[in-house]
């Protein structure tokens, strides 16, 4: 297959790393988008989010409402998906996407979710009801539930990596009561996932080892050989795209590996500075060696020249 993108390369100077796979990363924003982001590709985001949330929030409709996030901070539009979601009970609800290690991770996301509160709230505390004369009513700040789904390629905290491979966290008093049950945060941790495909045995396992292995895959395996994965796997196929949608896909492939490089390196090195900062406040609380390299894996060595260069007062 010939690519011609020569001219668009030259006039956004990118030169693309090109994926020779056959589908796409589900990770890059073009690949997240393609398999969840589109009208036509609605019925498989209400059959993943239907295995992530509660039983009793079984998703029957949603509308995508990304454009009506907050303009205040750009970024968010592409970062997440802002989704309006209806059960079988006609229960109205709200549910953050995203999927991006970002600097300060866990704050972005206490962030993200002010916005689809706040964006309930009528203009000027007023709503409107239509019952055959136009009334105007005072609002009285019942709001619908708001659920964060966060779809992670990084571990999530370094401390529990064999924890649950899909983490449910919620707001707790100091009895361990749920304080707000109206606000919820679901994250994937691909990383923790490690079933073999003989290991799959909900729909669920499906969904997540589709999504981690999808950019992987020559062809359907057998287990994922059922309509909805079959969709996915159609949306996914590179050989399907026109030259525009590929310059779109390999340009955000370019965009997330570097992104993804750049966060880690951000990430080991802050790795590095925790550490020798544990080892330096050890040594001053007197702890011997063979302690400090337990809790923080640093040879004798390197020990050693921590302990010179406090003596010495160069750190």
């Amino acid at each position: 297959m010939g690519y011609k993108f020569a001219t668009m390369e030259t006039e956004m100077n990118n030169i693309l790393v090109r994926p020779q796979t056959t589908y796409i990363n589900p990770y890059t924003d073009f690949g997240f988008k393609k398999l969840f982001g589109e009208e036509g590709s609605k019925d498989l985001l209400i059959d993943f989010l239907n295995q992530l949330l509660p039983p009793e929030y079984n998703i029957v409709g949603l509308e995508f409402r990304d454009k009506e996030m907050s303009s205040e901070i750009p970024e968010f539009r592409k970062a997440i998906f802002d989704l309006y979601c209806e059960n079988e009970r006609k229960d109205k609800f709200v549910i953050e996407m995203q999927k991006t290690r970002l600097e300060f991770f866990k704050d972005r996301v206490i962030l993200y979710m002010t916005f689809p509160i706040r964006n309930q709230a009528p203009k000027g505390g007023v709503l409107t009801v239509v019952k055959g004369d136009e009334k105007k009513v005072d609002w009285n700040f019942k709001l619908k539930p708001v659920y964060f789904i966060g779809i992670l390629d990084f571990e999530f905290d370094d401390n529990d990596k064999d924890g649950e491979y899909v983490l449910e966290v919620e707001y707790k008093d100091q009895n361990n009561k749920v304080f707000y049950d109206k606000l919820k945060y679901f994250f994937v941790v691909m990383p923790r996932f490690n079933k073999a495909e003989k290991d799959l045995k909900t729909h669920k396992d499906k969904w997540i080892y589709f999504l981690k292995n999808l950019s992987s895959f020559e062809d359907i395996p057998a287990i994922l050989n059922e309509p909805i994965f079959q969709k996915g796997f159609e949306l996914a196929k590179i050989a399907n795209y026109d030259a525009k949608q590929l310059f779109e896909y390999e340009q955000s492939y370019n965009d997330y590996l570097g992104f993804k490089a750049s966060m880690d390196f951000q990430f080991d090195q802050g790795m590095e500075k925790g550490i020798f900062e544990t080892a330096k406040n050890a040594i001053i609380e007197g702890l011997p060696n063979g302690i400090i390299k337990k809790i923080t894996k640093l040879s004798e060595d390197q020990i050693d020249k921590i302990r010179k260069d406090l003596k010495n007062n160069e750190i």
